[in-house]
């Protein structure tokens, strides 16, 4: 199964607007959503009569027994996340702080801390024939988010290996859920943005892709809003050899339709017309990829 990614350098360019427009022209029967901080994939993709979720557990929590406990205070003063605290003269442990460090249940004289499993997010799959669509989500200041997409696209993998081609919708920025989605992509489109920040980070997210040896595409979202930057950004591309695959304009039906839970190849609009080219030749792109 060949996987076509779709990242951003930054958040609000417009990426999962962009990756659900994919899935639709592509009819694709296999996608992802691997921004698990804050997945909106399943926002506007049709509801599944089928659905499993699984209980995902990242690094264990530490745990005190207050009956061995004799409260001499080496956890809280070697806990460099400040995860372990005093309370009411008992030594207790900050599930959120905690980062699974084990170093508390390694020094402590009684072994009265333990290690126990702790439940970090959600791994959920929707399928519908052969249909499949791999998400998920983590709880609230929980770690270990790159492990998680990794579980997101393995799950993928398993109940369709047989696809020829996923469409990935990834997180913005370029830490490790990031490069856990880059992991085994055939071809990465980055959606970038016309302004300074989203320049930088365009640029950003390219070096990062490019040292894990993935091929990369770029197109520019609302490109119309600033047309001096829209034009940098394509020369760049040009100047460092980078597949330029088209602009989308800012389209006002773009918000109605992301409100409406549709697409934008689901209304007659310039966003919709212009994101058929960029998938034609970004498509076109990924064929000459795997061929290589």
């Amino acid at each position: 199964m060949k996987q076509l990614l779709i990242l951003s350098g930054k958040g609000g360019t417009g990426k999962t607007t962009i990756a659900s427009a994919f899935i639709r022209l592509a009819q694709a029967k296999a996608y992802a959503d691997c921004d698990v901080d804050a997945p909106n994939l399943h926002l506007v993709m049709a509801p599944f009569p089928n659905e499993k979720i699984t209980d995902y557990h990242g690094l264990d929590k530490a745990v005190i027994d207050s009956s061995r406990c004799t409260n001499c205070g080496i956890c809280l003063d070697n806990c460099r996340f400040h995860a372990i605290k005093l309370q009411d003269g008992q030594h207790i442990v900050d599930p959120i702080a905690c980062e699974g460090c084990t170093l508390c249940a390694f020094l402590c004289p009684e072994k009265a801390i333990t290690m126990v499993q702790a439940k970090a997010g959600e791994l959920k799959l929707y399928s519908n024939k052969d249909e499949h669509f791999s998400t998920a989500t983590l709880s609230m200041g929980s770690g270990t988010t790159g492990l998680l997409v990794t579980q997101v696209k393995n799950q993928l993998k398993e109940v369709a290996g047989e696809t020829e081609f996923a469409i990935i919708d990834g997180s913005p920025g370029i830490g490790c859920p990031v490069i856990a989605s880059l992991t085994g992509a055939d071809l990465a489109l980055v959606v970038a943005e016309p302004s300074i920040s989203g320049i930088s980070d365009m640029k950003r997210i390219i070096l990062t892709a490019a040292k894990l040896g993935v091929p990369i595409a770029v197109c520019i979202n609302k490109s119309d809003t600033n047309d001096e930057l829209s034009a940098k950004i394509e020369s760049f591309c040009w100047k460092e050899g980078i597949f330029f695959v088209g602009k989308i304009p800012f389209d006002p039906m773009a918000i109605q339709a992301v409100n409406e839970g549709k697409t934008i190849i689901d209304y007659a609009c310039d966003s919709g017309t212009a994101v058929r080219q960029v998938y034609a030749k970004t498509l076109q792109m990924l064929k000459e990829t795997i061929r290589r």
